[in-house]
């Protein structure tokens, strides 16, 4: 029977005890170590490719100063959301937060936002993965892609604690092989190389900044591509040993990082083998090699193959990351509550291969690039309605518990939300088409909610009872 009108026309449904027991996550499966390696592991294969495309947008300097601009806006985040998640340790993560701070229209939009940056990620790794397999072996293509989706959502339907332990491990892999492909590119860096993009007519072009100003917010989108889905980390909350001591700590260690691999490999890759040649590439780190060494070498054999595991650690963890998200968005009822049933390995399985197979579909387009632009989509509404949150919970409940307290309050929050507001308009800059297909479908979502699931919530989820003591609590004061 439904219940419980509230002042944001939504009503929810009691259930009983079995609902919540066929919906549980294994509890204590992660420490704060293994939460910095799913940060990295989110992220990593952000440093093998795609980067790049931000070469092409707005030369050297332009993506340069776009990576400065990024790296400050997921710096903060990161620091925001080390409160939130020590306050709101749930497996909802942003939808958690945000369903806090705004109700459960806040909510639902946080998490279909969320969902659509985690959903599209893996589609356009699939699509890097065909490119490193196809330089390595000579096979790429829908066989390969179909390959790498069956074979990671089963290890995940095996068991998340083994899962998380194999992907600290390939995560540890790629991290030695930057440091190798760094190390080998050193020897020939050279500043020309940097600004060899020929200088456009377009207004404030220079050496530095070849399609002028606008070329710096243009390379938004793949900057962030070196940061994006670390902010998964709170999705693990659940699955964590001590959530309001280790959440921050994974943050924050991630964030640290995946900022020095991205500064390293902006300037060490192109200032070694020419900006110009890293362009289009699908592998740019094992070109860049070659180009520096002028053919094939072991350093660039070893690069290809570790790189490749470098794809698999991100491929593999945002499986996890967006099985996690859709299991809270369903067990809440915002989603087909299906979708959150667990088996004896406490995994999710439709959530986890549903949103595979409609991945699958979309990395045969084969378009890396514009992938790449919807999940930054996803990503930026998402990191703006985060942040609200984080403003409007230090404004309107002040004395909330904060194991952890953000340096700089919200000035922090408040430079990220601006820098994020930045980010969402920059997706137009370089093909509005895919963007406005991504509203599109974040539309659908909207009108799933408004017109059926905002009736039929689910009572006494986390989320929902943090929401219900709160309330209580801003009562008595």
């Amino acid at each position: 029977m439904p219940s419980e009108p509230t002042g944001s026309s939504v009503d929810f449904e009691k259930v009983d005890s079995q609902y919540f027991q066929q919906r549980e996550l294994k509890k204590g499966a992660a420490g704060w170590v293994l939460l910095v390696g799913l940060g990295v592991a989110y992220v990593i294969s952000g440093d093998y490719a795609g980067w790049n495309f931000g070469l092409a947008q707005g030369g050297w300097g332009g993506m340069f100063l776009a990576t400065l601009l990024m790296a400050t806006m997921y710096l903060c985040m990161c620091f925001s959301l080390a409160e939130l998640s020590s306050m709101i340790p749930t497996a909802g993560g942003g939808y958690g937060f945000a369903r806090s701070a705004f109700g459960p229209w806040g909510g639902f939009l946080t998490g279909t936002a969320i969902l659509i940056e985690y959903a599209i990620a893996p589609a356009a790794i699939a699509v890097f993965i065909g490119a490193y397999c196809e330089s390595l072996f000579g096979i790429g293509g829908w066989m390969i892609y179909l390959a790498f989706y069956i074979i990671f959502i089963g290890i995940h339907i095996f068991g998340v604690g083994e899962a998380l332990k194999l992907m600290f491990v390939i995560t540890a892999v790629a991290a030695i092989a930057l440091g190798v492909f760094l190390v080998s590119m050193v020897p020939h860096f050279n500043v020309a190389n940097l600004l060899d993009i020929p200088v456009t007519d377009a207004k404030g072009a220079s050496t530095f900044l070849p399609f002028g100003y606008v070329g710096v917010w243009a390379a938004i989108p793949y900057a962030i591509w070196f940061f994006l889905a670390v902010e998964g980390v709170p999705l693990a909350a659940e699955e964590t040993k001590n959530p309001k001591r280790d959440l921050p700590r994974g943050l924050i260690g991630a964030i640290v990082v995946l900022t020095s691999f991205a500064l390293l490999i902006l300037v060490i890759a192109p200032g070694g083998a020419g900006t110009y040649a890293l362009i289009k590439s699908g592998n740019p780190l094992v070109e860049a090699l070659a180009l520096s060494y002028g053919g094939s070498t072991w350093m660039g054999s070893f690069v290809n193959l570790v790189g490749l595991a470098g794809l698999i650690a991100s491929f593999f963890s945002i499986i996890y990351a967006y099985s996690r998200q859709i299991f809270a968005l369903s067990r809440a009822g915002y989603l087909p509550r299906k979708l959150s049933q667990t088996n004896k390995s406490k995994a999710p399985v439709l959530a986890l291969v549903i949103p595979g197979i409609i991945g699958f579909g979309l990395s045969l387009t084969g378009q890396g690039d514009l992938l790449i632009l919807v999940a930054v989509f996803g990503a930026t509404i998402s990191y703006v309605l985060m942040m609200a949150a984080h403003i409007t919970l230090r404004i309107r409940r002040p004395k909330m518990d904060r194991p952890y307290r953000t340096p700089g309050g919200i000035f922090t929050s408040g430079v990220a939300l601006v820098l994020a507001c930045v980010a969402v308009v920059a997706g137009f800059l370089v093909d509005p088409r895919v963007v406005i297909g991504a509203a599109i479908i974040y539309g659908v979502l909207i009108a799933y909610f408004a017109f059926y699931s905002r009736h039929h919530l689910v009572a006494g989820t986390p989320e929902e009872e943090f929401a219900a003591i709160q309330a209580a609590e801003a009562a008595l004061h």
